[in-house]
């Protein structure tokens, strides 16, 4: 017995060992244009985008591969703010102005089923199999998933509540 895990210890460590080595060996720096753009991105890993992930979503945008028009947590602020980056025109058409908002569980038709928690890219919901759940919302960035997968719909997105930190003069309607 004292064999086995001795000699599965030496195997772990010297694998180990060569795995650090390669990381570093082998490492490759993305391009700065890269690591800029990813920068300016939510950093959310929401995957509202299509691309698993901000990285992901940089490097498209890098390449011209995506619409800077792409990162619907990030609005049309961001998307102005990546078209001037990359030199681009925007069609901000398609993206609509709206009211940032974040996910509340109704408690009293919870069942605990988990689907949600699951289902949420930043980790805002908390709870356990057949317990109630909540939302996190300093964590919780508004994308939605939750309140889809939601078989009793008691995952529901709310605006924003307005606080001294949050609360901006509204635009006056143009005649």
């Amino acid at each position: 017995m004292l064999i086995a895990v001795t000699s599965l210890t030496l195997i772990a460590g010297c694998l180990g060992l060569i795995l650090g080595f390669a990381a570093r060996r082998f490492h490759v720096e993305p391009p700065e244009t890269v690591s800029e753009i990813e920068a300016m991105l939510p950093g959310s890993q929401c995957g509202q985008c299509g691309f698993p992930g901000c990285g992901g979503a940089a490097a498209a945008l890098a390449e011209g591969s995506a619409p800077v028009t792409l990162c619907p947590p990030g609005g049309p602020a961001l998307a102005r703010a990546l078209a001037e980056k990359l030199g681009v025109a925007a069609d901000l058409g398609a993206m609509a102005e709206h009211e940032p908002t974040i996910a509340t569980v109704r408690e009293e038709i919870c069942i605990g089923c988990t689907k949600c928690f699951k289902e949420c890219p930043t980790d805002a919901i908390q709870g356990a199999m057949k317990q109630i759940h909540s939302v996190m919302k300093e964590a919780c960035t508004g994308c939605g998933k939750c309140a889809d997968i939601c078989p009793t719909e008691a995952v529901s997105l709310v605006p924003l509540p307005t606080t001294l930190g949050n609360w901006r003069w509204r635009a006056p309607a143009c005649a």
